[in-house]
């Protein structure tokens, strides 16, 4: 049995092991935080099978590409790249709704963001571009123009509907330019650049924009969570997003210390339960299903499923998932040390970066640091296709682990 288990779950054993703790831990905070889901199906077991089941595919996907050598990721790329533009402009003019943000596609039964698919692609398109121009001294300096001519079309795509995954990409392509030696002229020019983008976007935004008609209501997103429906937005065009921006920068700049007493629970509802639910953990946490904000909070399930974790886990949970999400990130980095190409190695660190700095997002919003954004806890947060897709990811850095531990082995043996 030990064989087979072993054959079956190839590659690095420390990835296999933080994945198998956070699909744990996914399974017990989800089907904690889920009861608003529980009260509308009426059925206690529903929300959390749909998520086991879910969790049993992603493991499935991973299991499967890390059998795939990394050699044919490269093959892969221009349809995946010709794939994810038509799913894109798909969901810009077709796509479903949900708080006033068009982002999910509906495909034989399933639904899922095509930016999810994007994030990767753009990875693996980066990697090539980093792995095929390296020289001696760095990156040839053209790297830097052809991964933005690749870039920035999608990020224009992705932001219209989902400005904070945009962001999230621009940083993880950027730190994989660092990695791979790109100028530093030129990313400086690029920091410099993004400077100004952000100056004249926030000038738009409160030009364009209006507090009124937002979307960021606490009313809105309980109905909308309460009630498991979709909403339709009324609004149409590519700036229908700018009063949600707006809404949501000047809360961050105009924050004030407001007393507990004289709080709107109303007006802020998810940064006032998500504050109420960490202080209620008491550093050491109420205990697994024992949440009490889980029924207040909108999307305790997955957007602020971390402070559902802080609140029934204590500070010493929550610091064992941030732990989690470090030991990932730097062992794809000994991973990358041990491989003889670039590509994999770009590959393996840009799909790393990608999962936490993600996380790192949400559970900066989570306590409060970072204004919301909407962006899940991955390999976390009950999602739909993103949970497969995130594990899809976590398969192909398993791919690449297989054929750097050979190298990694030959070295030992030399050093011996």
């Amino acid at each position: 049995m030990n064989i087979k288990l072993g054959n079956l779950f190839k590659g690095d054993k420390v990835i296999w092991m933080v994945l198998l703790f956070l699909c744990l831990i996914s399974v017990v905070e989800v089907f904690s935080a889920s009861s608003s889901l529980t009260y509308k199906s009426q059925n206690y077991l529903s929300p959390i099978l749909g998520h086991s089941w879910k969790i049993v595919m992603g493991v499935a996907a991973a299991i499967f590409i890390l059998n795939v050598p990394c050699r044919f990721f490269k093959l892969v790329t221009p349809a995946l790249l010709i794939v994810s533009v038509i799913m894109l402009l798909w969901v810009l003019f077709f796509g479903e709704r949900t708080n006033d943000a068009g982002r999910w596609i509906s495909l034989f039964g399933l639904k899922f963001q095509p930016s999810e698919i994007a994030k990767g692609t753009l990875v693996l398109v980066t990697a090539q571009i980093l792995s095929a121009m390296q020289r001696e001294e760095g990156a040839d300096k053209r790297a830097f123009k052809f991964i933005l001519i690749v870039v920035i079309p999608f990020i224009i795509l992705i932001g219209l509907e989902n400005l904070s995954t945009a962001a999230l990409i621009m940083v993880v392509i950027f730190l994989m330019m660092f990695i791979g030696r790109v100028p530093f002229v030129q990313l400086g020019k690029m920091m410099a650049g993004g400077a100004l983008v952000v100056v004249l976007f926030i000038g738009l935004v409160y030009m364009a924009g209006s507090l009124e008609g937002s979307d960021e209501t606490a009313e809105t997103q309980t109905e909308s969570v309460a009630n498991g429906k979709t909403e339709k937005s009324t609004k149409k065009g590519p700036l229908h997003r700018f009063a949600t921006w707006k809404n949501r920068i000047d809360k961050k700049l105009n924050s004030k210390y407001v007393a507990p007493q004289d709080y709107d629970l109303d007006k802020d509802a998810q940064v006032a339960h998500a504050n109420i639910a960490i202080v209620n953990s008491n550093i050491i946490g109420k205990g697994p299903g024992q949440s009490i904000e889980r029924d207040f909070l909108p999307q305790a399930f997955s957007d602020f499923i971390f402070v559902i974790i802080i609140e029934e886990l204590g500070i010493i949970g929550a610091g064992f998932v941030v732990l989690l999400y470090i030991v990932l990130l730097f062992r794809a980095a000994r991973i990358a040390s041990r491989c003889d190409n670039n590509f994999p190695a770009f590959l393996v660190l840009g799909l790393a970066l990608m999962l936490v700095i993600q996380a790192s997002f949400n559970m900066l919003v989570a306590v409060g640091i970072a204004p919301v954004t909407g962006q899940p806890l991955p390999l976390i947060s009950r999602g739909g296709t993103s949970t497969i897709i995130n594990c899809a990811y976590i398969g192909a850095i398993l791919s690449v682990s297989r054929s750097a531990k050979k190298k990694g082995d030959k070295m030992s043996l030399n050093e011996i």
